[in-house]
């Protein structure tokens, strides 16, 4: 099982900062959903800011989530 996230920072860029349980930090670009059914609310720039953890994941007030394995395994380690 893989690492569950702690903390989200939503950037401008339609990427979110994330760190998990195992304390790595990682970014995880959400541009490639843009344009798939529910998530095309998150183009709205002040509704994508609106980013929380929830339950070991990502999720927003309309419920948009990502799995947190497709948050820790598509995304890609920072410093």
């Amino acid at each position: 099982m893989n690492p569950r996230v702690t903390k989200v920072i939503p950037e401008e860029n339609y990427c979110l900062l994330l760190e998990f349980t195992n304390g790595e930090r990682r970014e995880f670009d959400v541009s490639p959903y843009l344009d798939k059914g529910i998530f095309t609310q998150l183009k709205e720039k002040s509704y994508f800011q609106q980013a929380r953890v929830s339950m070991g994941t990502v999720e927003w007030p309309k419920g948009q989530d990502f799995c947190p394995d497709t948050l820790f395994e598509q995304s890609r380690v920072i410093a």
